[in-house]
């Protein structure tokens, strides 16, 4: 499992496919990990070179407590890692596709740095959000909670909240996030983390900077976590974008409707124009 030093922590990562191809950078949402992706780096590595990363604080990367986990901080980390691992520059640019706190993520590290961003993918993202929702506020608690009995019930209600089909949900990933948010380091870094990305949006006149990036905004119809609303709301600025409402998912519809999610991506990756 190979690991590489950003700035001091180590940060787990996992690349698949040819270097010589295009690179997609996977970023996964608050206090889950790299796994949540399941098989789509995988088959996209058959036409790019795709890379999965644990987020600082999260998944099996080093939880450091003096580190900075706001939108900024995990934005330039990105960038770190980026220039260690591939050199980007201006010819060898990057696609990132990020999932709700990754989507958050992916649009700063896309304003931050115009020129080196080739598309941008955002799944159920977060970044308009003025405060948390009730399902958010329910994560927080259940990863907080001290009592293991209840912590896993809660857990295992909030996931489920969290899909469409709560029959979908697969107990392992209840283990894993009960596992490593009872690292040292990893509390810290989920409560630190959700109040900085649930509290403040991106705003449009920042947002209007990357609307020439073709961007593809993929949304579950059933999210209760950040519900389909506030996909009209990148939609809205981001014009050069096209979005794809998936039927019969939730929060992680590349998760229960996996086949469907990866073909999306896949065609809009692979067209250099927004007709699918």
């Amino acid at each position: 499992m190979p690991f590489m030093k950003v700035n001091g922590t180590n940060i787990k990562y996992e690349e698949y496919g040819d270097r010589k191809y295009k690179h997609v950078l996977f970023l996964h949402g608050l206090g889950s990990s790299s796994i949540v992706w399941r098989d789509i780096p995988v088959a996209l590595s058959e036409y790019f070179h795709t890379i999965t990363i644990d987020l600082i604080g999260f998944g099996r990367s080093e939880k450091p407590e003096t580190a900075d986990y706001t939108i900024k901080g995990f934005s330039k980390l990105v960038m770190d890692f980026l220039k260690e691992r591939i050199g980007i520059n201006t010819k060898k640019k990057i696609i990132i596709v990020g999932h709700s706190l990754g989507g958050y993520i992916a649009a700063e590290f896309a304003i931050d740095n115009k020129d080196l961003v080739e598309k941008i993918i955002l799944i159920d993202s977060s970044g308009m959000l003025k405060e948390p929702t009730a399902l958010l506020e329910q994560y927080l608690d259940a990863a907080v909670e001290s009592d293991s009995q209840l912590k896993h019930e809660k857990i295992k209600r909030v996931f489920e909240d969290m899909l469409a089909d709560r029959s979908r949900l697969l107990p392992v990933f209840i283990d894993i996030f009960i596992k490593t948010i009872k690292s040292p380091g990893a509390e810290h870094a989920f409560k630190s983390t959700f109040y900085d990305s649930t509290s403040k949006e991106i705003g449009s006149e920042r947002l209007d900077q990357i609307k020439d990036i073709p961007c593809l905004i993929i949304w579950g119809e059933y999210d209760k976590t950040i519900p389909p609303d506030h996909a009209n709301k990148f939609k809205n600025v981001l014009t050069n974008a096209r979005l794809e409402i998936i039927r019969d998912a939730g929060h992680a519809p590349f998760m229960e409707k996996t086949a469907l999610v990866y073909d999306k991506i896949r065609t809009f990756l692979i067209n250099n124009d927004m007709t699918m």
